[in-house]
């Protein structure tokens, strides 16, 4: 009788991944597993315990695993470590019931089941087919989360009042796109075959519906109830947050530090190239805004939507075989422009694991026609090539020599958001920004990376201004005073810092990752620098860096010094 070998991590992680797909098909989709495409999960309490549990299960065979000979393999030991962070770190989230108050402008239940529409398959009538039958579903996933929510209040587990405002201007804008009485799932529905039209339309309409009900019940039931409640959440709420999105245990005072030491540094180098933008300029914000009205730009939706294409396979032809080694499959990345409602900020979205739909970046156009190409630059490096695009999609490309799960689900916020910074980095390295207006741009972005710092950790901690800031010294941080600091700090226009704010408000302890995961990648190469001397290879450690999976920043540097 043949003896039944004990998985290894590895088995363990993919096994999970499987069962987490049967669970949330919004995951299926964004992963390519074409069963998912016809349904959405449970986002009811039920739902989310079964989630949690799943969590449970695989961590108790993890125990098992790492006991088997072989457990002890870096390959091994990687996944292990890294399955089990996560899923302590998301059962740390639930068991504080997190889940029963996730009300914002961008990272909530209702957000995943609306964006999951736009990977999801559009080639053949067999696909719409499906995405009626998502559709149909729709009005049950927006009752699930109606439910959490409304157990929330039960409980006195609040979103902010903010956070909430913000979110039911979404709904609303998602029920009625253009003033037209169309909503976004009727318009997203409308692009489906003639032979399915009636079915199609009618599900949508459904799906509108439900997203009216549910901004009906955010509105005149979950708004009162939460008046007067805290848009902040305290330094015990942020650190199980913090710990979440960056895989770390942080010092978020020291991280409070580090993010006004960066502050003061970028300014200092803002003001060089600002005075080369605008002689005399008062601050370079002044520099920056001439730029707006003066600066080289793109007209039109679509030529934006096609410059941005040309500067990613620029990029790819220039970096591929001199800084980078690129398979096929990974030269490929799409410029999209975002569905009207997204939040603010640009986005990425990774390929499927067999590459038919491939990594795009998203341009959310806030009604706007005319794009300042400083504003544009550093931020497809950093959303696009060399960054979120390489990465990503380096790690689907080599899934099979890693695991599923670190290929993928198992992504840890601040490791890719810290690569995509380091990646405009690089690329002012490099000398690709070769004016005065792009890196002027690039540092804009930066101060707005270490901006998040202090802000984020310092309003939702009410920290206190420090004593040498030109801004507010010795006040604490509030909401209000974070939003005028930001502002006061930002090119961008002030519906930008709007949505940004209630973004930190809603997903505290994401926004730091930027800057504190592109610390953990220079002090990586830095150390890799130091051990190999001369005979460092940029490109062969970009490659190994890009290979290894995801990891958190406690185990990011160690892994990165070693290569």
């Amino acid at each position: 009788m043949s003896q039944t070998k004990n998985p290894l991590p590895r088995e363990v992680a993919d096994t999970y991944v499987d069962e987490l797909i049967a669970l949330d098909p919004v995951t299926g989709t964004y992963l390519g597993v074409k069963e998912s495409s016809s349904r959405l999960p449970d986002t009811s309490p039920a739902g989310q315990e079964a989630l949690a549990q799943l969590a449970r299960v695989t961590l108790a065979r993890l125990d098992e695993a790492e006991r088997q000979p072989g457990a002890d393999s870096d390959i091994e030991r990687r996944c292990a470590r890294l399955l089990r962070e996560r899923l302590t770190a998301e059962l740390g989230v639930h068991q504080a019931e997190e889940g029963l108050r996730a009300v914002g402008n961008m990272h909530t239940a209702a957000h995943a089941v609306r964006e999951v529409f736009t990977i999801t398959p559009t080639e053949t009538d067999e696909d719409w087919s499906a995405i009626a039958q998502r559709l149909r579903a729709v009005p049950t996933a927006l009752a699930g989360y109606r439910e959490s929510l409304g157990l929330g209040l039960e409980r006195k587990l609040y979103a902010g009042p903010r956070p909430t405002a913000t979110f039911v201007q979404q709904l609303t804008e998602w029920s009625d796109t253009d003033g037209s009485g169309r909503g976004w799932f009727e318009d997203f529905a409308s692009a489906g075959p003639e032979a399915l039209r009636a079915e199609l339309d009618e599900a949508a309409r459904a799906a509108t519906a439900a997203v009216v009900v549910l901004r009906d019940w955010m509105r005149d039931v979950y708004a009162p109830a939460i008046e007067g409640a805290p848009d902040t959440v305290g330094r015990e709420r942020y650190a199980r947050w913090s710990r979440y999105f960056n895989g770390t245990d942080l010092d978020l005072d020291e991280a409070y530090a580090y993010g006004w030491a960066e502050y003061h540094r970028l300014l200092v180098e803002m003001k060089k190239e600002a005075e080369k933008v605008l002689p005399g300029a008062e601050t370079p914000w002044v520099a920056l805004a001439h730029l707006d009205e003066h600066g080289r730009h793109i007209e039109g939706v679509e030529e934006v939507r096609e410059w941005l294409q040309s500067l990613m396979d620029r990029a790819i032809e220039e970096l591929d075989g001199t800084h980078f080694e690129l398979a096929e499959r990974v030269r490929k990345v799409e410029s999209r422009i975002a569905p009207p409602g997204s939040a603010a900020a640009p986005y990425y979205s990774a390929p499927s694991e067999d590459f038919s739909r491939p990594g795009r970046t998203w341009l959310p156009t806030m009604g706007q026609t005319r794009f300042p190409v400083y504003d544009l630059v550093s931020t497809w490096y950093h959303e696009g090539v060399p960054g979120h695009h390489l990465q990503l999609a380096q790690w689907v490309h080599v899934a099979g020599d890693l695991s599923r799960y670190q290929a993928t689900v198992g992504g840890v916020s601040a490791n890719a958001e810290g690569w995509a910074l380091y990646a405009e980095r690089l690329m002012d390295e490099l000398g690709y920004l070769k004016d005065a207006e792009e890196r002027l741009g690039y540092l804009d972005a930066q101060m707005m990376r270490a901006a998040r710092v202090i802000v984020d950790i310092g309003m939702h901690l009410e920290l206190e201004i420090p004593a040498e800031s030109p801004f507010h010294p010795g006040e604490r941080w509030t909401p209000e005073l974070a939003q005028e600091f930001f502002g006061a700090h930002s090119s961008r226009p002030a519906d930008f810092v709007e949505s940004e704010l209630t973004r930190y408000l809603s997903i505290p302890g994401q926004a730091i990752g930027y800057k504190l995961g592109e610390r953990a990648w220079l002090l990586g190469r830095a150390n890799a620098q130091k051990r190999h001397g001369d005979a460092f290879d940029a490109k062969a450690w970009h490659m190994a860096a890009l290979s290894q999976g995801s990891l958190g920043l406690d185990d990011l540097v160690d892994e990165l010094s070693r290569l």
